[in-house]
Protein backbone atom coordinates (compact mmCIF):
# COMPACT_ATOMS: atom_id res chain seq x y z
CA UNK A 1 0.00 0.00 0.00
CA UNK A 2 1.19 3.39 -0.67
CA UNK A 3 1.56 5.90 1.88
CA UNK A 4 -0.71 8.92 2.69
CA UNK A 5 -0.31 12.56 3.39
CA UNK A 6 -1.62 11.26 6.66
CA UNK A 7 0.38 8.48 7.67
CA UNK A 8 2.68 8.05 10.75
CA UNK A 9 5.11 5.59 12.53
CA UNK A 10 2.37 4.09 14.54
CA UNK A 11 0.10 3.32 11.19
CA UNK A 12 3.07 1.61 9.98
CA UNK A 13 3.20 -0.94 12.90
CA UNK A 14 -0.33 -1.53 13.05
CA UNK A 15 -0.26 -2.42 9.42
CA UNK A 16 2.53 -4.73 10.04
CA UNK A 17 1.20 -6.22 12.74
CA UNK A 18 -2.59 -7.03 10.80
CA UNK A 19 -0.01 -8.14 8.24
CA UNK A 20 1.72 -10.82 10.70
CA UNK A 21 -1.82 -11.95 12.08
CA UNK A 22 -3.22 -12.33 8.73
CA UNK A 23 -0.35 -14.08 7.62
CA UNK A 24 0.02 -16.32 10.25
CA UNK A 25 -4.19 -16.77 11.16
CA UNK A 26 -6.04 -16.32 8.70
CA UNK A 27 -4.85 -17.01 5.04
CA UNK A 28 -3.37 -20.38 5.71
CA UNK A 29 -6.99 -21.56 7.30
CA UNK A 30 -9.48 -20.02 6.04
CA UNK A 31 -10.33 -21.89 3.62
CA UNK A 32 -11.47 -24.62 6.04
CA UNK A 33 -13.97 -21.69 7.33
CA UNK A 34 -15.17 -21.15 4.04
CA UNK A 35 -16.46 -24.57 4.31
CA UNK A 36 -18.07 -24.45 8.03
CA UNK A 37 -19.42 -20.99 7.72
CA UNK A 38 -18.15 -19.43 10.57
CA UNK A 39 -14.36 -18.06 11.79
CA UNK A 40 -13.33 -20.19 14.58
CA UNK A 41 -14.08 -18.32 18.25
CA UNK A 42 -10.42 -18.95 19.29
CA UNK A 43 -8.96 -16.59 16.28
CA UNK A 44 -10.91 -13.91 17.30
CA UNK A 45 -9.54 -14.35 20.83
CA UNK A 46 -6.70 -14.13 20.05
CA UNK A 47 -6.99 -11.52 17.64
CA UNK A 48 -8.13 -9.87 20.96
CA UNK A 49 -5.40 -10.63 23.25
CA UNK A 50 -3.42 -8.86 20.55
CA UNK A 51 -5.37 -5.46 20.86
CA UNK A 52 -7.14 -5.67 17.97
CA UNK A 53 -10.68 -6.03 18.35
CA UNK A 54 -11.35 -2.61 20.21
CA UNK A 55 -8.65 0.13 18.90
CA UNK A 56 -11.45 2.80 18.82
CA UNK A 57 -12.62 1.87 22.26
CA UNK A 58 -11.80 3.37 25.48
CA UNK A 59 -8.75 2.24 27.41
CA UNK A 60 -10.44 1.94 30.48
CA UNK A 61 -12.29 -0.84 28.89
CA UNK A 62 -9.81 -2.66 26.51
CA UNK A 63 -9.72 -0.55 24.24
CA UNK A 64 -6.60 1.81 22.76
CA UNK A 65 -8.48 5.18 22.54
CA UNK A 66 -7.88 6.03 18.52
CA UNK A 67 -9.18 7.83 16.40
CA UNK A 68 -11.02 7.94 13.25
CA UNK A 69 -7.48 7.44 10.83
CA UNK A 70 -6.31 4.76 12.99
CA UNK A 71 -9.21 2.97 12.74
CA UNK A 72 -9.08 2.81 8.99
CA UNK A 73 -5.67 1.93 8.52
CA UNK A 74 -6.77 -1.18 11.08
CA UNK A 75 -9.66 -1.82 8.88
CA UNK A 76 -7.79 -1.39 5.74
CA UNK A 77 -4.86 -3.55 6.59
CA UNK A 78 -7.07 -6.17 7.84
CA UNK A 79 -8.73 -6.27 4.21
CA UNK A 80 -5.77 -6.90 2.67
CA UNK A 81 -7.26 -11.08 3.37
CA UNK A 82 -7.84 -12.43 0.54
CA UNK A 83 -11.27 -14.08 2.40
CA UNK A 84 -14.39 -11.21 2.83
CA UNK A 85 -16.40 -13.49 5.46
CA UNK A 86 -13.72 -13.32 7.49
CA UNK A 87 -12.90 -9.42 7.45
CA UNK A 88 -16.91 -9.23 8.00
CA UNK A 89 -16.96 -10.72 10.57
CA UNK A 90 -14.26 -8.81 12.25
CA UNK A 91 -15.71 -5.27 11.16
CA UNK A 92 -18.95 -6.01 11.92
CA UNK A 93 -17.76 -6.27 15.71
CA UNK A 94 -15.06 -3.49 15.94
CA UNK A 95 -16.98 -1.30 13.17
CA UNK A 96 -21.23 -1.71 13.18
CA UNK A 97 -22.17 -3.46 16.37
CA UNK A 98 -19.51 -2.61 19.37
CA UNK A 99 -19.54 0.80 18.24
CA UNK A 100 -22.95 1.84 19.76
CA UNK A 101 -21.81 0.72 23.22
CA UNK A 102 -18.93 2.80 22.70
CA UNK A 103 -20.81 5.77 21.98
CA UNK A 104 -24.32 5.36 23.81
CA UNK A 105 -23.10 2.94 26.86
CA UNK A 106 -23.74 4.05 30.13
CA UNK A 107 -20.74 2.83 32.72
CA UNK A 108 -22.90 0.22 34.14
CA UNK A 109 -23.35 -1.69 30.56
CA UNK A 110 -19.66 -0.55 29.27
CA UNK A 111 -18.18 -1.69 32.31
CA UNK A 112 -20.01 -4.93 32.34
CA UNK A 113 -19.76 -5.84 28.11
CA UNK A 114 -16.83 -3.41 26.62
CA UNK A 115 -14.08 -5.08 28.56
CA UNK A 116 -15.16 -9.04 27.06
CA UNK A 117 -16.05 -7.24 23.60
CA UNK A 118 -12.50 -6.16 23.14
CA UNK A 119 -11.07 -8.96 24.26
CA UNK A 120 -13.21 -10.91 21.99
CA UNK A 121 -14.44 -13.51 24.78
CA UNK A 122 -18.34 -11.49 23.21
CA UNK A 123 -18.53 -11.56 19.54
CA UNK A 124 -21.51 -8.81 18.97
CA UNK A 125 -23.97 -8.29 16.03
CA UNK A 126 -26.27 -5.27 15.06
CA UNK A 127 -29.99 -6.03 14.27
CA UNK A 128 -31.05 -2.91 12.32
CA UNK A 129 -32.32 -4.46 8.63
CA UNK A 130 -35.52 -6.56 8.34
CA UNK A 131 -37.20 -8.78 5.60
CA UNK A 132 -39.18 -5.18 4.61
CA UNK A 133 -36.32 -2.60 5.58
CA UNK A 134 -32.96 -2.77 4.69
CA UNK A 135 -31.27 0.46 3.93
CA UNK A 136 -35.04 1.92 4.94
CA UNK A 137 -33.90 1.91 8.43
CA UNK A 138 -36.96 4.37 9.70
CA UNK A 139 -39.26 1.20 7.89
CA UNK A 140 -38.79 -1.01 10.54
CA UNK A 141 -41.75 -2.63 11.99
CA UNK A 142 -39.75 -4.33 15.06
CA UNK A 143 -41.45 -2.91 18.41
CA UNK A 144 -40.21 -2.44 22.20
CA UNK A 145 -42.91 -1.36 24.52
CA UNK A 146 -42.06 -0.54 28.09
CA UNK A 147 -43.96 -3.08 30.56
CA UNK A 148 -42.54 -1.75 34.26
CA UNK A 149 -39.41 -2.66 35.10
CA UNK A 150 -38.52 -4.60 31.41
CA UNK A 151 -39.15 -3.58 27.77
CA UNK A 152 -40.84 -6.72 25.61
CA UNK A 153 -39.41 -6.93 22.22
CA UNK A 154 -41.14 -8.42 19.04
CA UNK A 155 -39.80 -8.47 15.59
CA UNK A 156 -37.71 -10.09 13.02
CA UNK A 157 -34.06 -9.11 11.72
CA UNK A 158 -32.72 -10.24 8.40
CA UNK A 159 -29.01 -10.50 6.69
CA UNK A 160 -27.36 -10.38 10.43
CA UNK A 161 -24.11 -11.00 10.18
CA UNK A 162 -23.12 -12.37 13.34
CA UNK A 163 -25.97 -13.28 13.86
CA UNK A 164 -25.93 -17.07 14.28
CA UNK A 165 -22.79 -17.40 16.52
CA UNK A 166 -22.80 -13.87 18.06
CA UNK A 167 -23.37 -13.10 22.05
CA UNK A 168 -24.37 -9.79 22.07
CA UNK A 169 -26.78 -8.31 20.15
CA UNK A 170 -27.59 -4.11 19.64
CA UNK A 171 -31.18 -4.58 18.47
CA UNK A 172 -32.85 -1.32 16.69
CA UNK A 173 -37.05 -1.29 17.63
CA UNK A 174 -39.68 0.84 17.03
CA UNK A 175 -41.16 2.50 20.51
CA UNK A 176 -43.33 4.99 19.17
CA UNK A 177 -46.16 5.95 16.81
CA UNK A 178 -43.52 8.62 14.96
CA UNK A 179 -41.17 7.05 11.64
CA UNK A 180 -37.86 8.27 13.51
CA UNK A 181 -39.04 7.01 16.90
CA UNK A 182 -37.50 4.28 17.53
CA UNK A 183 -34.46 2.98 20.52
CA UNK A 184 -31.69 0.75 20.43
CA UNK A 185 -31.35 -2.40 23.36
CA UNK A 186 -29.10 -4.45 24.06
CA UNK A 187 -30.20 -8.50 24.23
CA UNK A 188 -27.82 -11.61 25.12
CA UNK A 189 -27.70 -14.27 23.27
CA UNK A 190 -30.17 -17.34 25.50
CA UNK A 191 -32.60 -14.76 26.35
CA UNK A 192 -35.96 -16.48 26.60
CA UNK A 193 -38.13 -15.58 23.38
CA UNK A 194 -34.78 -14.64 21.26
CA UNK A 195 -34.47 -16.86 18.87
CA UNK A 196 -32.63 -17.30 15.54
CA UNK A 197 -35.16 -17.86 12.71
CA UNK A 198 -32.25 -19.56 10.34
CA UNK A 199 -29.11 -19.28 8.72
CA UNK A 200 -28.54 -17.76 5.65
CA UNK A 201 -26.74 -19.29 2.40
CA UNK A 202 -24.52 -16.37 0.67
CA UNK A 203 -23.40 -16.17 -2.33
CA UNK A 204 -20.06 -14.67 -0.59
CA UNK A 205 -18.47 -14.09 2.34
CA UNK A 206 -19.24 -17.61 2.71
CA UNK A 207 -17.04 -17.69 6.40
CA UNK A 208 -19.56 -15.14 7.97
CA UNK A 209 -22.54 -16.37 9.95
CA UNK A 210 -25.48 -14.74 8.62
CA UNK A 211 -28.64 -15.19 10.33
CA UNK A 212 -32.76 -13.76 10.54
CA UNK A 213 -33.42 -13.00 14.33
CA UNK A 214 -36.64 -13.49 15.64
CA UNK A 215 -37.60 -11.82 18.58
CA UNK A 216 -41.22 -13.50 20.81
CA UNK A 217 -42.42 -11.64 23.44
CA UNK A 218 -38.39 -10.80 24.59
CA UNK A 219 -38.47 -9.73 27.99
CA UNK A 220 -35.06 -7.57 28.69
CA UNK A 221 -34.22 -5.52 32.24
CA UNK A 222 -34.73 -1.56 31.42
CA UNK A 223 -31.21 -0.50 32.20
CA UNK A 224 -31.12 -2.59 28.60
CA UNK A 225 -31.73 0.31 26.87
CA UNK A 226 -28.87 1.64 24.58
CA UNK A 227 -29.01 5.20 24.19
CA UNK A 228 -31.91 7.47 24.85
CA UNK A 229 -35.30 6.24 24.43
CA UNK A 230 -36.71 7.63 20.87
CA UNK A 231 -33.39 8.77 19.40
CA UNK A 232 -32.14 4.98 17.87
CA UNK A 233 -32.79 6.39 14.88
CA UNK A 234 -29.85 9.00 15.24
CA UNK A 235 -27.64 6.75 16.67
CA UNK A 236 -28.14 4.67 13.63
CA UNK A 237 -27.75 7.00 11.39
CA UNK A 238 -23.97 8.46 13.50
CA UNK A 239 -23.04 5.29 13.34
CA UNK A 240 -23.25 4.47 9.99
CA UNK A 241 -20.27 6.89 9.48
CA UNK A 242 -18.24 4.62 10.74
CA UNK A 243 -19.71 1.53 9.28
CA UNK A 244 -19.46 2.76 5.07
CA UNK A 245 -15.64 4.15 6.13
CA UNK A 246 -15.18 0.85 6.83
CA UNK A 247 -17.18 -0.97 3.85
CA UNK A 248 -15.40 1.68 1.53
CA UNK A 249 -11.52 0.16 3.06
CA UNK A 250 -12.91 -3.56 2.58
CA UNK A 251 -13.41 -2.23 -1.34
CA UNK A 252 -10.52 -0.92 -1.31
CA UNK A 253 -8.57 -4.32 0.12
CA UNK A 254 -10.12 -6.30 -2.48
CA UNK A 255 -9.29 -3.78 -5.17
CA UNK A 256 -5.49 -3.77 -4.11
CA UNK A 257 -5.33 -7.63 -3.89
CA UNK A 258 -7.18 -8.29 -6.72
CA UNK A 259 -5.01 -6.16 -8.59
CA UNK A 260 -1.99 -7.16 -7.15
CA UNK A 261 -2.74 -10.79 -8.32
CA UNK A 262 -4.05 -10.13 -11.40
CA UNK A 263 -1.27 -8.25 -12.49
CA UNK A 264 1.50 -11.49 -11.55
CA UNK A 265 -0.92 -13.37 -13.41
CA UNK A 266 -0.73 -11.28 -16.72
CA UNK A 267 3.17 -10.99 -16.43
CA UNK A 268 3.24 -14.68 -16.74
CA UNK A 269 0.34 -16.15 -18.99
CA UNK A 270 1.21 -17.26 -22.41
CA UNK A 271 -1.35 -16.66 -25.06
CA UNK A 272 -0.86 -15.81 -28.89
CA UNK A 273 3.07 -15.99 -28.54
CA UNK A 274 3.28 -13.32 -25.65
CA UNK A 275 2.35 -12.77 -22.16
CA UNK A 276 -1.20 -11.06 -21.50
CA UNK A 277 0.75 -8.04 -20.26
CA UNK A 278 2.03 -7.67 -23.74
CA UNK A 279 -1.40 -6.54 -24.49
CA UNK A 280 -1.95 -2.97 -24.91
CA UNK A 281 -5.17 -3.02 -24.05
CA UNK A 282 -4.85 -4.96 -20.84
CA UNK A 283 -1.70 -2.94 -19.25
CA UNK A 284 -3.87 0.19 -19.97
CA UNK A 285 -6.71 -0.99 -18.79
CA UNK A 286 -5.22 -2.47 -15.52
CA UNK A 287 -3.68 1.19 -14.97
CA UNK A 288 -6.77 2.89 -15.44
CA UNK A 289 -8.26 0.71 -12.05
CA UNK A 290 -5.11 1.39 -10.56
CA UNK A 291 -5.70 5.17 -11.19
CA UNK A 292 -9.22 4.94 -9.89
CA UNK A 293 -8.35 2.72 -7.04
CA UNK A 294 -5.66 4.99 -5.93
CA UNK A 295 -8.07 8.24 -6.10
CA UNK A 296 -10.75 6.58 -4.55
CA UNK A 297 -8.26 5.20 -1.44
CA UNK A 298 -7.29 9.00 -1.36
CA UNK A 299 -11.12 10.54 -1.00
CA UNK A 300 -11.08 7.80 1.82
CA UNK A 301 -7.98 8.68 4.22
CA UNK A 302 -9.50 12.32 3.78
CA UNK A 303 -12.88 11.53 4.93
CA UNK A 304 -11.68 9.65 7.83
CA UNK A 305 -9.04 13.12 8.58
CA UNK A 306 -12.29 14.84 8.37
CA UNK A 307 -14.42 12.94 11.03
CA UNK A 308 -11.34 13.42 13.63
CA UNK A 309 -11.68 17.10 12.51
CA UNK A 310 -15.31 17.09 13.67
CA UNK A 311 -16.87 17.53 10.49
CA UNK A 312 -20.60 16.91 9.21
CA UNK A 313 -19.20 14.66 5.84
CA UNK A 314 -22.80 12.29 5.62
CA UNK A 315 -22.60 13.60 2.04
CA UNK A 316 -18.89 12.49 0.92
CA UNK A 317 -18.80 9.54 3.10
CA UNK A 318 -22.43 8.76 1.12
CA UNK A 319 -20.33 9.04 -2.29
CA UNK A 320 -17.25 6.57 -0.75
CA UNK A 321 -19.35 4.36 -0.15
CA UNK A 322 -21.46 4.13 -3.72
CA UNK A 323 -17.63 5.18 -5.30
CA UNK A 324 -16.20 2.55 -3.75
CA UNK A 325 -19.38 -0.25 -3.61
CA UNK A 326 -19.49 0.11 -7.98
CA UNK A 327 -15.32 0.57 -8.26
CA UNK A 328 -14.95 -2.72 -6.53
CA UNK A 329 -16.75 -4.60 -8.70
CA UNK A 330 -15.76 -2.90 -11.89
CA UNK A 331 -12.27 -4.09 -10.62
CA UNK A 332 -12.61 -7.45 -9.54
CA UNK A 333 -14.85 -8.23 -12.46
CA UNK A 334 -12.35 -6.62 -14.95
CA UNK A 335 -9.20 -8.93 -13.40
CA UNK A 336 -11.17 -11.81 -13.35
CA UNK A 337 -11.71 -11.95 -16.95
CA UNK A 338 -8.11 -11.52 -17.32
CA UNK A 339 -7.67 -15.09 -15.50
CA UNK A 340 -9.96 -16.68 -18.06
CA UNK A 341 -11.37 -20.12 -17.01
CA UNK A 342 -9.09 -20.17 -13.69
CA UNK A 343 -11.18 -17.12 -12.70
CA UNK A 344 -14.42 -18.93 -12.32
CA UNK A 345 -12.62 -21.82 -10.33
CA UNK A 346 -14.07 -22.00 -7.49
CA UNK A 347 -10.83 -21.77 -4.34
CA UNK A 348 -8.68 -19.61 -6.61
CA UNK A 349 -8.57 -16.15 -4.83
CA UNK A 350 -10.14 -14.04 -7.98
CA UNK A 351 -12.85 -15.89 -7.80
CA UNK A 352 -13.44 -15.30 -4.22
CA UNK A 353 -12.69 -11.47 -4.19
CA UNK A 354 -15.37 -11.94 -7.08
CA UNK A 355 -18.01 -13.15 -5.70
CA UNK A 356 -17.39 -11.79 -1.94
CA UNK A 357 -17.26 -7.87 -3.99
CA UNK A 358 -21.22 -7.94 -5.20
CA UNK A 359 -22.33 -7.37 -1.98
CA UNK A 360 -20.52 -4.25 -1.23
CA UNK A 361 -22.49 -2.90 -3.66
CA UNK A 362 -25.49 -3.46 -1.30
CA UNK A 363 -24.80 -3.82 1.62
CA UNK A 364 -24.24 -1.15 4.44
CA UNK A 365 -26.50 1.38 2.74
CA UNK A 366 -27.56 0.16 -1.50
CA UNK A 367 -25.89 2.24 -4.24
CA UNK A 368 -28.59 4.08 -5.15
CA UNK A 369 -29.83 4.97 -1.42
CA UNK A 370 -26.01 6.87 -1.03
CA UNK A 371 -26.78 8.99 -4.39
CA UNK A 372 -29.84 10.11 -2.92
CA UNK A 373 -28.36 10.72 -0.04
CA UNK A 374 -25.60 12.69 -1.34
CA UNK A 375 -28.32 14.91 -3.85
CA UNK A 376 -30.32 15.63 -1.11
CA UNK A 377 -27.76 17.37 0.93
CA UNK A 378 -26.94 19.63 -2.72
Amino acid sequence: MSATIYDNPDHELLRDQVARFLEREVEPHAAAWEETGMVPREVLRRMGQAGLLGIAFESDYGGADADAMTNLVFAEALSQSTFAGFIITVLVHTDMAGPHLHHAGTPAQKAKYLPKVTAGELITAVGISEPGAGSDVAGMRTTARRDGDEWVINGTKMFITNGVHGDLYFVAAKTGAARHDMSMFIVEKGTPGFTVGRALKKTGWLSSDTAELVFDNVRIPAGNLLGEEGKGFYSVMKNFQTERIALGAMAIGHCTQALKITLDHVRQRQAFGATLWDQQTIRQRLSMLDAKVRAARQFMYHCAWSVTQGHDIVQEVSMLKALTGELVNEVVQTCQQFHGGMGFIRETAIERLWRDARVLAIGGGATEVMLEEVAKRY
